[in-house]
């Protein structure tokens, strides 16, 4: 163990962004079938190195069917203010990874050899469900009194409530429910937090039954999914307040709140709006003794030949953009957007957070467009950027082109693939580019599909800071 704080452990945004570069990625990848194991791809980031952006390691879990989906680190920069922990011997060094279609979590070492992590635990669906009573775990993060990780599902493994369960940091045994005092709340989806503030905020997307054998159209239609942000007493797990967007806007998902602990404001993302088609991006912030949303950005869909669209979304004659991920840079200065039904990365210059500008843009993908990777122009995409990852200088996002298993199969009923490409941004004035040289695809992920993408040393979507300085 180490002698000291990990050195991963910043103590500022500032710290973050001037540390050394990433290394290498580690990428869920899945069997949308089941039946070859789900793994980890490890990816080479150095562009300086001869295997650059190629599948450096390759950790296959012991099980098939999981459907790995996103996931985190057992610690991170904001262990230096958590209470309850051994800092000198705290580390970034073990991945938590759940299945969403099996309620099973992997845990990962990373050591000793970063290429090669190995499972050194399993948590079973059993064991979540007994002790936090929740099922279909999500989405990871350390935080204060245990790792947080969220659930769409109750112990039923269909309805809810969803939430959030409490891992322990040391023996990653589930030690209960967060919530005490759930309230209204229902659904479930991302959780972050203000930490100085003791405020964490939750999602909604679905209960499991409404999105594992696809999408309904009248779930969608009948406005059924999630459409509102919670806020909670951070320490109390107490629900404080809600706030209903509109039932027309559907699916709650991404939450990013700004990375200075100074700041009290975020951006969320909502997949679809069903008066128009149109995906939007919502600013909230405090006024006052309360928490307000306001829709800063609106994206609308784009109008199709039906001949060009899947049958799902014939009847509407557009592709609707489907923003299904949204990554904030480190210094809170850049937002980027994934529009997964369009095919297009979007980057806004959102040093005020209240008027983002949008500065760049790049395609790969869509449903109808089908845009190649410059390395392979001859290769027509499917797919699209949908989980965003940004580097922690800001000048490297990293994107894989799967959103979930059944979803993928409506909107691109030909085959998915598996790809991850990487974009160099511009920091000083905005503005993106493809990176010729980093496309990991097809056979590279030995025919499983990839979704979430996590940094070694961390990244931007992974860490809360305790300090300014």
């Amino acid at each position: 163990m180490p002698e000291s704080p990990d050195p991963t452990f910043y103590r500022s945004p500032a710290a973050a962004i001037a540390a050394p570069p990433e290394q290498l990625a580690y990428v869920a990848a899945f069997d949308p079938n089941g039946g070859q194991r789900d793994a980890i791809a490890v990816v080479d980031c150095d562009d300086g190195s001869s295997s650059y952006g190629q599948v450096v390691g390759w950790a296959e879990l012991p099980t098939a069917g999981n459907e790995l989906h996103h996931f985190g680190w057992n610690a991170c920069s904001s262990a230096l203010c958590h209470q309850g922990h051994d800092h000198d011997n705290l580390e970034r060094r073990y991945l938590i990874v759940p299945g969403i279609r099996s309620s099973r979590t992997h845990v990962l070492d990373t050591k000793p050899d970063p290429r090669q992590p190995h499972v050194i635990r399993t948590i079973e669906a059993e064991e979540l469900a007994a002790k936090a009573g929740y099922s279909r775990p999500h989405t990871v993060h350390c935080g204060p009194g245990g790792i947080f990780m969220s659930n769409l599902g109750g112990a039923n493994g269909d309805e809810g409530p969803g939430g959030v369960a409490l891992i322990d940091h040391d023996t990653f045994e589930v030690t209960g429910a967060w919530e005490t005092d759930r309230g209204d709340q229902f659904l479930a989806y991302d959780v972050w937090w203000h930490l100085n503030d003791d405020v964490a905020i939750t999602s909604e997307w679905a209960t499991p039954s409404m999105i594992e054998n696809g999408l309904n159209p009248e779930d969608l239609l009948g406005r059924r999914f999630g459409h509102h942000l919670d806020f909670w007493s951070l320490s109390e797990g107490r629900l404080i307040q809600r706030i209903d967007l509109g039932d027309e806007h559907q699916m709650v998902l991404e939450l990013r709140p700004a990375h200075d602990p100074r700041k009290t404001w975020g951006f969320a993302c909502v997949v679809i709006s069903v008066e128009d088609l149109s995906a939007s991006v919502w600013l909230w912030h405090r006024e006052d003794a309360s928490w307000t949303a306001t829709k800063v950005i609106t994206i609308p869909a784009e109008p199709a030949e039906t001949d060009q669209l899947p049958p799902a979304l014939q009847p509407f004659g557009a592709v609707p953009p489907l923003v299904t991920d949204i990554d904030l840079s480190v210094d809170d200065r850049w937002l980027y957007v994934s529009c997964w039904g369009t095919g297009e990365l979007k980057q806004y210059d959102v040093s005020d957070p209240h008027n983002p500008r949008e500065t760049g843009s790049v395609r790969l993908g869509g449903i109808v467009g089908r845009t190649p990777h410059p390395a392979a122009s001859e290769l027509r995409l499917a797919g699209a950027p949908q989980m965003v990852e940004v580097s922690r200088d800001g000048r490297r996002v990293y994107f894989t082109n799967s959103l979930y298993a059944s979803w993928d199969d409506i909107f691109y009923p030909d085959e998915v693939g598996a790809w991850m490409a990487r974009i160099d941004a511009n920091t000083e004035t905005g503005g993106m580019t493809v990176d010729p040289q980093f496309f990991p695809h097809g056979d590279d992920f030995r025919g499983l599909r990839v979704h979430q993408t996590r940094l070694q040393g961390g990244d931007a979507s992974s860490d809360s800071y305790c300090f300014v300085e």
